[in-house]
């Protein structure tokens, strides 16, 4: 079973995960997103110095603020804190979730990424508030791939943990995410989906994906 982490809020059931290779790139794609109806944005970019994302990160969070939506940040804790993020996204090799929950507080989202079943296992027991659980099928948005899970992957996986009776965070599949893949994601029982490239490349698909994952 999948059930909220201990903030208290209802999850949106899609993530946008911020794409670009320049600051004006990162923040031209967001405010489309957010033009079309986007709710949730992820600032991921990994190729930039820490001042230029703690920039960006910064204009992200108003722009959020104004248009109602959350704003995470990918991978740092200390960005997060430091532009009051709603909260944060942390890789299996980043700063714990203990951690960043007692940089964060209570109040903040922590997400996690997972690639198997172990995984999930671990994430549920560290307290996530959801997980991003992938990659569900190649993307070049990613450096080092983890196995691919697919849809066979999904429900494997949602099935062990049905055998097992252990309640976990909310799951999104995430990793080269289109939309004529979100109804067969759903059907598997996963919560949502985190999708990069098929939105930034048409983000006035937006409500048709939302419309996907009811």
């Amino acid at each position: 079973m999948q059930k909220a982490g201990s903030i208290g809020l209802t999850l949106g059931r899609l993530q946008y995960i911020s794409c670009g290779n320049t600051a004006r790139e990162q923040e031209d794609n967001i405010r489309r997103v957010l033009d079309n109806g986007g709710d949730w944005v992820q600032v991921r970019w990994k190729n930039a110095l820490q001042k230029e994302r703690l920039a960006l990160c910064e204009t992200v969070v108003k722009l959020c603020r104004t248009y109602q939506a959350v704003c995470i940040i990918n991978d740092s804790v200390a960005i997060a804190k430091i532009v009051d993020a709603d909260g944060v996204h942390l890789g299996l090799s980043d700063e714990s979730v203990v951690s960043a929950r007692h940089t964060l507080g209570l109040k903040k989202i922590i997400g996690g990424t997972a690639n198997t079943l172990d995984d999930v296992n671990r994430r549920a027991k560290e307290g996530c508030n959801y997980i991003g659980l992938g990659p569900y099928r190649f993307t070049t948005g990613k450096e080092n791939l983890s196995p691919l899970l697919g849809i066979t992957g999904y429900e494997y996986i949602l099935q062990a943990l049905a055998e097992q009776g252990i309640s976990v965070p909310p799951l999104f599949a995430v990793g080269g995410i289109t939309l004529a893949d979100v109804e067969p994601i759903r059907n598997t029982g996963i919560y949502g989906v985190a999708v990069s490239g098929a939105i930034t490349q048409q983000p006035h698909l937006i409500p048709f994906f939302k419309d996907k994952l009811q």
